[in-house]
């Protein structure tokens, strides 16, 4: 490796101890099997040891005993317990005389007893017992040589494999690591080559040639790369320069059109002021002409008055006023009087409604007022313009009902309400039927206006509220009067209004907060006053 030793390499070191490891766990294996069969071979040594005793020293033993050569005997016993694992050995004669030698205290493995025989008489009987102390002592001196030499062996096979693959991969690996790291644009054309490689080719070559391959891919992209870039500068050049002229062209657009929208703004408030004031001067056509019947009355009374009065006058003058004359004229006195008074309590009525309504409509106070009479004098006013058809108006309010609102904003919207049902609602006909009923809850005053008319055609009842939507247009119809009630409704009031579907005609329903004059609930409104869930 160039700047890293083979002890520093750490897949070195990883397949050293793997195979150290392996290989000790193999080599203790083997050893303790082979072990195993020594031990085994052991145990079947001293199985031949037992029965070459007894076919060795159990005649001259048995030849001994007959002869009664006791130092013979202890000879004999004496060599018996110097064959090795022989620990005791003990021989009992049938006159009860006992011979044994050895230790009994040790943990004997194995004991045999054999009789003493001569000439076909038992004379005795002789017992031995052996241990595996020998075999143990045996095996522990073959596992510790067995141990060193293939640990020994071991290491050597390791070291001599964690060199080779250290010169075989782990410093090309290392080599082909460093120039990974080094790569940049500026050193992508120095291709990698790897030192010391043999004449035939591995794995380790087809990497080092698969880099290779995707150094000069990397190349062809760096610079496919730096063309798109180049190409993406002068694209955003032009971009630039075309954002900017469209923006500047975009902002006088945009000039023009806000300009567009203020004059379009303009003309709709002008045209729902004309509205406004268009309906304020229907109102006041009708208020004059219903105005000018009883005052009319008044001149014709009057001047019939002055007729009599010059006729009295005249008769006095002339001394020929008779009681008859007097009283018939003080008769005519009185029904003239009924008639002017009836006819000024008339003309004073309609001119008080039409005041409250017309000074309403240029002034815009917030007040207190009694809404029971306040409906009543929209609609005694409003009645005017359709004097020629009988109409039945029901109003269903509580006549104890005081609310602090606007009371312009539901002239107009009462006076709209009531002229599109005239105008629209009963089209060609003399009679019909208007229901307007207000009702309180907790939060809320409600106005239910309904007619009987022939209803909202389909195509404009989800957009009756926009401007300049009206089914009269050529025909005098503006197409603001439901505009200007919503936005009344909406920004003046506070509320909501919506369409309600109706078997017969219409049905409008406006809510809008309920306040008094000092902003309290409706409890202070009215002490009798009936709320509605």
């Amino acid at each position: 490796m160039d700047n890293k030793g083979a002890f520093n390499s750490k897949l070195s070191r990883r397949v050293f101890i793997y195979i150290f490891l392996c290989s000790a766990l193999l080599s203790v294996c083997s050893t303790m099997i082979q072990l195993y069969v020594d031990f085994q071979s052991g145990v079947s040594k001293l199985d031949e040891r037992f029965n070459d005793i007894e076919l060795s020293f159990n005649q001259s033993i048995s030849t001994s005993l007959w002869d009664f050569n006791e130092p013979l005997v202890r000879q004999q016993i004496d060599g018996i317990l110097r064959l090795a694992d022989i620990r005791h050995v003990k021989i009992t004669t049938s006159f009860g005389k006992v011979y044994q030698v050895g230790d009994t205290t040790d943990a004997l493995k194995k004991t045999e007893s054999y009789p003493i025989i001569f000439e076909g008489n038992s004379i005795g009987n002789m017992v031995i017992s052996a241990d595996y102390q020998d075999i143990y002592q045996e095996l522990q001196q073959r596992a510790g040589f067995i141990v060193v030499s293939e640990f020994i062996k071991i290491f050597i096979v390791a070291f001599c494999t964690f060199f080779i693959v250290h010169w075989l991969i782990t410093r090309h690996l290392y080599r082909i690591t460093l120039y990974s790291k080094a790569m940049t644009g500026q050193s992508i054309d120095t291709p990698l080559i790897l030192e010391n490689c043999g004449e035939r080719t591995d794995e380790l070559d087809e990497l080092v040639s698969a880099i290779n391959d995707m150094r000069l891919t990397l190349k062809d992209d760096i610079i496919q790369l730096e063309d798109a870039e180049n190409a993406l500068i002068n694209l955003n050049g032009d971009l630039e320069i075309k954002v900017y002229e469209r923006t500047a062209k975009l902002a006088e657009i945009n000039q023009h059109l806000q300009q567009s929208l203020n004059e379009l703004t303009l003309a709709k408030d002008q045209l729902v002021q004309s509205e406004k004031m268009a309906s304020l001067g229907q109102l006041v056509a009708g208020v004059a002409h219903e105005v000018n019947t009883p005052l009319g009355i008044c001149v014709t009374s009057v001047s019939a008055l002055k007729e009599k009065i010059s006729e009295l006058n005249q008769s006095l003058i002339d001394e020929k006023l008779t009681r008859k004359q007097l009283t018939s004229i003080l008769n005519l006195f009185v029904e003239y009087e009924q008639i002017i008074e009836r006819s000024l309590n008339k003309a004073v009525d309609l001119i008080r409604s039409f005041k409250s309504v017309a000074v309403e409509h240029h002034t815009d106070p917030k007040i207190n007022i009694n809404l029971y009479r306040h409906v009543n004098d929209v609609v005694n006013t409003v009645k005017t313009l359709f004097k020629q058809k009988n109409y039945t108006i029901k109003i269903k309010i509580d006549e104890a009902l005081n609310v602090f609102t606007f009371p312009s904003a539901w002239n107009q919207i009462l006076t709209n309400f009531l002229t599109n049902s005239h105008i629209h609602g009963f089209e060609n006909r003399m009679e019909g039927e208007i229901s307007i009923e207000f009702q309180v809850n907790k939060e809320s005053l409600i106005l239910i206006y309904q007619d009987n008319g022939k209803g909202l055609d389909e195509k404009i009842k989800d957009k009756i509220f926009d401007p300049f939507v009206t089914t009269k247009r050529g025909f005098g119809g503006s197409g603001l009067g439901m505009n200007i009630v919503y936005n009344l409704v909406n920004t003046k009031l506070g509320g909501s209004i919506k369409v309600v579907a109706s078997d017969h005609g219409c049905c409008f329903v406006v809510k809008v907060p309920l306040q008094t004059e000092q902003g309290s609930n409706t409890e202070q409104l009215s002490p009798n006053l009936k709320l509605i869930d």
